[in-house]
């Protein structure tokens, strides 16, 4: 299945800044057996976000991870756009991404990224820093399968028998 990563930085793509975040995003996705090319790099904005993410979408992405534009400075506007392209939110992959960053350091909390589906694919916004992106992917890898699946009409039996979701 393709997945894509999308970093999102005014300095990166004017040239001034490596792209560090991206590129571990794109080696995780790899390692975990998702056909992933190689960052796709767009200024700040939440036009530039939105856009970017529809282009992606055509692709056929069935994973799109952000890296960047999460915080409170006067550019982040990530999950702004990331909201205009989004069909759900799945706030428990936000939240948990919140929690692990926080339980490191406090500013964690300060991420104001969106996890959720749109047409058939997983969305989720990760902070720019390499460190950021290297704890959240594991997150991100744990349901990305199970959401896919599910988004293309599986059944929400993986393992968890207990949960009882969509059998009655």
């Amino acid at each position: 299945m393709r997945a894509a990563v999308l970093t999102v930085s005014d300095r990166s793509a004017a040239g001034l800044r490596a792209d560090e975040g991206g590129p571990l995003a794109v080696a995780a996705l790899r390692e975990a057996g998702w056909e992933c090319p190689d960052a796709v790099v767009v200024a700040d904005g939440a036009v530039n976000v939105t856009g970017a993410l529809r282009r992606l979408l055509e692709t056929g992405a069935r994973v799109i991870v952000t890296t960047g534009g999460t915080g409170i400075g006067p550019h982040d506007r990530t999950p702004e756009g990331t909201a205009a392209v989004l069909d759900r939110e799945l706030p428990g992959i936000a939240e948990e991404l919140r929690r692990r960053g926080a339980a490191e350091k406090p500013a964690g909390m300060l991420s104001r990224g969106l996890a959720g589906v749109a047409r058939d694919a997983l969305i989720v916004n990760l902070p720019g820093s390499p460190h950021a992106v290297t704890a959240g992917m594991p997150v991100i890898l744990s349901v990305a399968r199970h959401v896919v699946d599910q988004l293309a009409g599986g059944d929400h039996d993986h393992g968890d028998r207990d949960h009882g979701e969509g059998r009655g």
